[in-house]
């Protein structure tokens, strides 16, 4: 009985790669192998042909200039090639009315790509191995991809695909 519930549970993973959906993972698991799998959030982007998706791994990590103020929004600062987007703690980011407990940031030149075959081998029990924290506002999902499309500093492979 215990057996059937999983399969149940496990088959309807691909929620999970709906674009704007902000997942929460725990732990994820780093591409390259060498960092240690922490607990972390990730934002779909963009789904490429159902068997790709491009996302961000949002980071605490602020490596905005101290003049430049932390408020939501897109920050682009060419002469120092560096482009991020901005979620304060004040804003709500999600349908569902959530927010980010600390200042939260999506740099450009961390974009990548992650095989979605892969990701439910990894992931396979929601609840459990992930949960989806919640599906980005419209608005807020669109003036994301506008500031990692209209960015100097974002990959070109990233740009035409967004």
């Amino acid at each position: 009985m215990t057996e059937s519930w999983r399969s149940t549970k496990t088959s309807n993973n691909s929620i999970m790669f709906e674009e704007g959906n902000i997942v929460y993972f725990t732990p994820f698991y780093f591409k390259n192998g060498k960092s240690a799998a922490k607990p972390k959030y990730c934002i779909i982007l963009k789904s490429v042909n159902g068997q790709t998706i491009i996302a961000s791994l949002p980071t605490r990590v602020d490596s905005i200039p101290s003049q430049i103020p932390v408020k939501t929004g897109c920050v682009e600062l060419p002469e120092i090639n560096l482009n991020s987007f901005i979620f304060d703690t004040s804003t709500e980011i999600t349908e569902c009315g959530k927010y980010f407990d600390f200042n939260t940031f999506v740099y450009g030149h961390q974009l990548d790509f992650y095989a979605v075959d892969s990701f439910k081998d990894l992931y396979r029990i929601e609840g459990t191995d992930y949960e989806i924290f919640g599906k980005l506002k419209t608005e807020l999902y669109q003036e994301l991809l506008n500031c990692l499309k209209n960015s100097k500093s974002v990959k070109k492979k990233f740009i035409s695909l967004l």
